[in-house]
């Protein structure tokens, strides 16, 4: 039978269908995100969530001339089905295939780049005065949710949109949900909401008695009204906005779609910016990832008709981490964790429940969880704050001036470092290295494995001073997390193998491959030493420095851009100490890398065995080249 979403091929065939027919379709479209993310995985919960609104906003504005900026960019999948996307969207993040966030290189319809969250109000403001000053009538929407408006630019965008008086709509999805369940003020001041049957019932009750006082009642009735929509504004969030300088408009349901559509036409009309709060179900359509919206925020492929992942779940490096903090704060009641919006994500979940005092959780607010953190080392405490290696990137102010300018022992737990996968250029983690190792007193480390990244934590911890160690997302090696935590002093490097012809010099994830690199490059006649340095900052210079004078040539390898990263420290090293010898790194290119999938992406950037091994010989070859000519 053939269904309404089939002859979707773009808003101007959405604009064809009825009102009456607009539930049926984002029944349609519910379907194919399930069946698509149960195969592919992705980010289910939060798109389930917002059918209905990119459904009403395609068919009451004339994208791609108006502009609509969702934030975040996992709230989109109904979008991109909408706007062209819909056969493609079994490719989703797929390499090659249609991202999982709005792109505008892939669509015309995405109107801004969202990977990271709470630009959508800022972004749009900035389109708005461009329309403005180009004398243009076009709408523009941001839709902000998940909890993004917990985050300081959010409101750094309501601040000047209140003051400039642009014609601009904020959406406000309120689910009530960022990755996890929302935290903070500002979200119970969310929840306030005039909803239900008792305020009806009320209001209908108070209307009939003073529509029966005889001569004066009509001219009450709108003074009564007038009444209403002040106290509506002060029980309501509306107290907030208005107060920014927004008309103020909700809460409204969210899945009501015949209801959206009307309000969408209505506040066109307005001048000025308006607050459209809508309040949604996160993972609505889809009874596991509504009971569970945090672990179906974003999953791998799962069994459709329960909710069960197709796939055992293996320790990861996070888990391992999170075992270990919690091994470590038993043991020390300094230790405290910090995580910003992403307890299940960063691992911390488990140290919220045992340790709930010592446990924080920011909202989406990385620069505040470093300086809260620094506030909490300046009193005596050891802070680790878990986050993201993208998202840290919002923060780098907050590590300069507040940690590392008083060298303050905060720990920062890096996750999901290097290459990430599906998630694509707004997730890799690939520029931690590089911004962090330039700044003073911190140290920057990477362990080679699980067991390894158990004995830097104990360590962190115990530096007394600023400390970064950095591991990737997926499944760990060197799973032997038993027995005592060892010390590593700071920029301790390990010799794992000898060798006369070249050295390889690697950190973090890119141990396992350079060791298969060196074995393969013996049965080929060269004969390769291999170190695990652990630390791009500070390193381990007489170590380096000696294996370099003796190898007839050195490789370093890293899983990061090579501006600025662990290669080039190598390379400055050398240089301050005047040790001359033919230099290759292998690393990440000046380059975005797109989605796809680890291995695939490690390969096409040159970050497993074979490349590296290429890179040896290339390297090996050409010194004895230079060699032979003298």
């Amino acid at each position: 039978m053939k269904k309404l979403l089939d002859s979707i091929n773009g808003p101007a065939d959405l604009k064809r269908l009825s009102v009456e027919e607009l539930p049926l379709l984002a029944s349609e479209i519910r379907e194919l995100i399930i069946d698509t993310v149960s195969d592919k995985g992705g980010h289910l919960a939060s798109s389930l969530g917002a059918v209905e609104i990119a459904i009403a906003l395609q068919y009451t504005l004339s994208a791609p001339d108006d502009k609509i900026i969702w934030d975040v960019g996992h709230q989109a999948y109904a979008h991109k089905i909408l706007t062209g996307r819909r056969d493609g969207f079994k490719t989703l993040r797929q390499s090659g295939g249609v991202s999982g966030f709005p792109k505008p290189s892939e669509s015309d319809f995405d109107a801004f780049i969202a990977g990271h969250s709470s630009t959508s109000i800022s972004a749009a403001l900035g389109m708005a005065a461009a329309r403005d000053l180009e004398g243009k009538k076009n709408a523009v929407v941001a839709v902000i949710g998940d909890g993004s408006l917990t985050a300081g630019l959010a409101f750094e965008g309501l601040n000047q949109a209140g003051h400039l008086k642009k014609n601009l709509i904020v959406v406000l999805n309120d689910n009530e949900m960022s990755i996890s369940k929302n935290v903070g003020a500002l979200s119970q001041f969310l929840s306030r909401k005039l909803t239900g049957r008792f305020a009806t019932n009320l209001k209908k009750d108070i209307e009939t008695f003073i529509k029966s006082i005889p001569r004066v009642g009509n001219r009450l009735l709108a003074l009564a009204r007038k009444a209403e929509d002040s106290i509506i504004t002060l029980l309501t969030p509306g107290m907030l906005f208005e107060g920014l300088g927004f008309h103020y408009i909700g809460p409204i349901d969210g899945h009501d779609v015949a209801a959206l559509v009307a309000v969408f036409k209505d506040v066109e009309a307005l001048e000025g910016p308006v607050l459209l709060h809508v309040l949604t179900t996160k993972g609505k359509g889809y009874l596991p990832a509504e009971e569970d919206p945090a672990s179906f925020h974003g999953v791998g492929p799962f069994v459709k008709a329960t909710g069960k992942p197709k796939a055992p779940s293996k320790l990861s490096y996070t888990n391992v981490f999170s075992t270990a903090l919690l091994e470590l704060a038993d043991k020390d009641r300094r230790v405290v964790a910090i995580t910003a919006a992403m307890p299940e994500g960063t691992g911390l979940a488990k140290f919220a429940e045992r340790f709930p005092e010592r446990f924080f959780d920011v909202g989406i607010a990385e620069q505040h969880a470093l300086t809260f953190a620094a506030g909490l080392a300046k009193e005596g405490f050891v802070p680790v704050t878990a986050i993201y290696s993208t998202f840290l990137q919002r923060a780098y102010d907050q590590v300069f001036h507040d940690v590392c300018l008083q060298n303050l022992p905060v720990v920062i737990a890096i996750d999901r470092a290097g290459i990430v996968g599906q998630d694509g250029p707004t997730h890799h983690g690939l520029f931690d290295i590089s911004f962090l190792r330039h700044i003073p007193n911190m140290i920057v480390a990477a362990p080679k494995d699980a067991s390894e990244l158990r004995h830097m934590l104990y360590s962190a911890v115990q530096y007394n001073r600023p400390v970064a160690i950095r591991y990737p997302r997926g499944v760990c090696i060197g799973v032997d997390t038993a027995g005592p935590m060892k010390f590593i002093p700071p920029g301790q490097a390990e010799v794992l193998k000898d060798g006369n012809d070249a050295v390889i010099l690697s950190i973090g994830t890119m141990l396992s491959p350079a060791l298969v690199a060196a074995a393969s490059l013996e049965k080929a006649g060269i004969k390769t030493s291999v170190v695990n340095c652990r630390f791009a900052k500070p390193l381990d210079a007489d170590l380096i420095l000696k294996v370099a004078s003796s190898a007839g040539c050195v490789v370093t390898v890293e899983e990061n851009a090579l501006q600025g990263g662990f290669g080039a420290a190598v390379l400055e090293l050398l240089e301050e100490h005047g040790v001359q010898v033919p230099l290759k790194r292998v690393g990440v290119a000046d380059e975005f890398i797109e989605h796809g999938g680890q291995d695939e992406l490690r390969s096409k950037a040159g970050l497993d065995a074979p490349s590296i091994e290429a890179a040896v010989k290339s390297l090996v070859a050409l010194n004895r080249k230079k060699k032979t000519a003298f």
